[in-house]
Formats: structure tokens, sequence, C-alpha cells
């Protein structure tokens, strides 16, 4: 039986009311309204707000026909339905329909950006709210939009021939922990621009804070008297849902952010992927480098968010003669020295599976993402709450250079050359191609590194978030497609190329 466009409606304003912190509703035209409460004592001003923010517990969305159990096969079917039917309705939309969309999403998202960041510190435990702030507003500020899918022409004597965009039509995307809202709202920004629907299964460790920032896109979607639909999440994601939804018939992209195992999932699907995988970004500093610059920047990039970002610098790699010299500036700078006994406390402590040639190993997940204060307090050491880094000196064979942490444990290598680093460089990155980094002022040592390595991202005398766009030129992305080689992805990555010749008398020159 066909269902009406006021069946969608109701459909989708109890999705989203589900979703929305208690007190507040969808009216019948899709509007926020306030329900009529009285605030007890203990409320804060902001639980009586239309865009006040819930309570670190997140309600998950229920599906109704699983009796009231927490996400299911069917509430994904039904996402994806919905999905389905949204995505038709965006592309007999305009385009300034669709500028008004994401122009609404950026403004909702920089209102409630401070509980954004507090509640994915809360739930995951991952990195802290002050780096968040930095990596969430760049998600929805530096983020292209529909400007991104503009199209290309060609004429000569047979005529003109028009190169657009399309959009692939309901995408199933897969979010990490470790940068749960910037991947939503940059992914949700790009996709919703290129013409998509997307359906998210966000990882469990952070699907509360995942409901409530895509609560927030539904607000900014229904504003612009648009189906919710277009965005949506699994209230309770698990690695089965993630696989069912890999397989779903209607999912015509994947576009999957996480770890070796999820993205050999989704290659094995039989679906176009555009896949993130692991990086271990290697940073070179030579000689000829600004000393001063290059520790600030290390020390800046490596503790953004205490090293849970992927592009973050993982291990440094020094010519000999400048290491002593590099260290004391980067002390300077925020980072604490580690003496030989407690680099091996520290090693046991953060390696659960020790990384070597050909083998990338695995850091204990208990200190992903902590504080350096918290990793040292575990090996018996105090040391001020604003240490950045704790930086380990080692030789190169150490599990600490082959193992991407994603914690601010940051080892260093004497290296004889500049030559020599650069060489081991493209080794201990394990031929990932993400990320890497180099502080030079010799042109020769510039170019030769960024062709060896490789890498999707690469950047020359800078922190690695510079990069991301963040104080560098150029947008950002929280997916960077290193596996499929798409790179940075944007709108127009989650486009189909179409082709349209017009022969004859087109050509006005």
């Amino acid at each position: 039986m066909a269902i009406t466009e006021q069946q969608v409606r109701t459909i989708v304003e109890q999705v989203v009311n589900a979703f929305l912190p208690q007190g507040t509703q969808t009216g019948e035209s899709g509007a926020l309204t306030q329900k009529s409460t009285e605030a007890s004592p203990q409320d804060s001003p902001a639980s009586t707000s239309p865009v006040s923010t819930p309570s670190p517990s997140v309600p998950a969305v229920q599906d109704a026909s699983a009796e009231g159990k927490p996400s299911s096969f069917s509430e994904m079917d039904r996402l994806i339905q919905e999905a389905d039917q949204a995505q038709r309705e965006l592309m007999g939309m305009t385009l300034e329909k669709r500028k008004e969309i994401i122009n609404n999403i950026r403004e909702v998202m920089l209102q409630n950006l401070d509980t954004i960041c507090r509640l994915a510190v809360e739930e995951t435990g991952l990195g802290n709210s002050r780096d968040k702030e930095v990596k969430n507003r760049l998600a929805i500020l530096k983020t292209p939009g529909v400007e991104d899918l503009e199209p290309v022409a060609y004429t000569d004597d047979y005529g003109l021939t028009l190169m657009e965009r399309a959009p692939y039509g309901v995408i199933g995307s897969i979010t990490p922990s470790t940068n749960p809202t910037e991947t939503l709202i940059c992914n949700g920004i790009g996709m919703i621009a290129a013409g998509n629907a997307v359906v998210f299964n966000p990882h469990p460790a952070a699907k509360g804070v995942s409901s409530y920032t895509i609560s927030l896109f539904h607000r900014a979607i229904l504003k612009a008297d648009a189906p919710s639909g277009l965005i949506s999440a699994l209230s309770n994601p698990t690695i089965e849902s993630a696989q069912a939804l890999m397989k779903h018939p209607k999912i015509s992209l994947l576009v999957v952010t996480g770890g070796p195992a999820v993205v050999r999932a989704a290659m094995a699907s039989g679906k176009k992927v555009i896949a993130a995988g692991p990086g271990n970004p290697p940073a070179v500093v030579d000689e000829t480098a600004d000393l001063d610059q290059a520790a600030r920047d290390i020390v800046s990039g490596a503790g953004l968010d205490n090293n849970i970002v992927c592009i973050c610098e993982k291990e440094i790699l020094a010519v000999s003669s400048i290491t002593d010299s590099l260290k004391d500036a980067m002390k300077r700078y925020g980072a604490y020295e580690l003496n030989r006994s407690q680099i091996q406390k520290v090693t046991e402590l953060v390696i659960a599976d020790p990384g070597r040639p050909g083998h990338e190993g695995a850091p204990n997940k208990k200190y992903v993402g902590r504080d350096a204060a918290v990793i040292a307090r575990d090996i018996g050491i105090k040391i001020p709450p604003d240490v950045r880094i704790l930086l380990c000196e080692v030789d190169r064979d150490h599990p600490l250079v082959w193992t991407e942490q994603l914690m601010p444990v940051i080892p260093i290598v004497r290296m004889s050359s500049a030559d020599e680093a650069i060489d081991f460089s493209v080794q201990c990155e394990h031929g990932f191609r993400h990320t890497a980094s180099i502080h030079s002022k010799n042109i020769d040592r510039l170019s030769r590194m960024a062709k060896v390595m490789n890498c999707s991202v690469f950047v020359k005398n800078g922190p690695n978030y510079a990069g991301l766009g963040h104080l560098g030129a150029g947008f950002t992305s929280y997916t960077i497609a290193s596996p499929t080689g798409e790179g940075m992805t944007r709108a127009r990555t989650f486009t189909r190329e179409r082709r349209c010749s017009l022969i004859g008398h087109f050509r006005i020159v």
C-alpha cells in the first residue's frame, strides 16, 4: 500500500521527537515548538529552550515495530526506506533549497557547539572539549557545500559537452568514536549538498552524542521545509547492524571511517566503497629547520585532542645533530620527556600488540585519547595537567614507532641524515599513504619526501592539522580515503559524473 505524504510527515515527526530534548516537539508544520512545562529549581535555563541541549544521557530512538526494543534491523529498513523517499523529494527541489539546508545546518551546529563537544568527551572519554571545539568548528565552517558541484563544459567544432555531478541516492555510512560528531557533520553536509540521503551506523561508544547531532540536523532540515529523512542514525548501532547496512539493496554507496576490519568488511560487500583507513604519520625534522617553529608545531599537532585524530604526528624522525635542541624546544612548548625506565613502563602500559615492520600492531584501548597526565600517573609520575605530549627517545625498532598509539605518547628517533629519515618514514608509515610531514628549508628534501611518501595529506613546515584546513589553506574532511584513493572527501566525492553532449550549433565563439 502506498504511503501518503502526511503519513511520512507523521513518522518523521515521531523520529525527530524521540531525538529532541525533553519538553521539545515538532508541530504539524515540522517547526520546533515547546511544551508548556514548569521548570524545577534544579533545571538549568537551557532545559526550557527550543534549541536547548539534552543531558549527557541522550535518549535512544525507539523502533515502534520492534515492540520498544532499541534499534533493530526493522528500524534500519524503515530508516533506509525513509531516506530513499526523502532523497527523491530532495531531487525535486532546487539547488537554492539545498543551499538553505546546508546554511541551516551550519547555523544550528554552531549554536550547539559547546554541548556537542562536552557530550562527546563525556560519552567516549576521548580527547578534550577545547580541541573538539576546534575540530567541530572546522567541520562546520570549512566543509564544502553545493558550490563544490560546479559543472564543467567543453566546446569544439562539434558543439558542446556538459559534465555535471549526480548523487548516488542513499548512502550507508559508518563513523568512528574518535571523531564522532566531526565526521557526522562533515559527511552529512557533503552528502546532502551532493543530493544524497544518508543512514549512519555510528560507533556504539558514541551513539548518544551521535543521536544528539542527528537531532540537530533534523532541526535544520525541517526549518528549510525539507524531509528530515535525508539523514538518520541507528539508535543502537552494533557490528551486526553495520554488516546489515552494508548489504541492504537500497544502499548505493558505503562511506566508512574506521579501522582495518570494518574497511575490509565494506570492501567485501560488493558495493562501491569510499573508505578511510589507519595512518601512522611520521614527522621528519632536518638540520635546516626552524627548530623553534618545528617544536611548537609538532607539540601542538601531536597534542591535538590527545592525538586521536588520524592525521596527527605519531613519530618524530630527527637528524641527530639537532635532536637535543629540538627536544629542549619541545619541552618549552608543552612536551614532557620520559627517561629510559619510564619509557619502558609506558610502553608496557599503552601497547597491546607491538607493531613492527610488516605488522601495524595495536594500542591499549584503555589509554587511547587519554590526557598525558593520566598516562603519566599510571606509570607513577605526576606532571602538570597542561602537558600536551609525553616525549620518548627510542631506537628505530621500538614498538612506539611502529604502532599508531592515538594518544599523546610520541617517540622521537635520531637519524644520521635527512635522507635516512625520509626513507625510514616510508617504512614506519606502513604504506598506508595517509599523512606525513617534514620541517626543512631544503627544497630538494621537501620535494623528495612528498613524492616518496605519496600520501593523501602531506604538510611542509607546519602542524599536521594544517593539512585539514585548520590554520592552513583549503577545505576540511574527516574521512580521508587513502585505502580507496579519494583522499580528502568532499561533496563531489559523493557523486557520479554525468556527461551530456550537444552536437551542432552550440559553440558561441
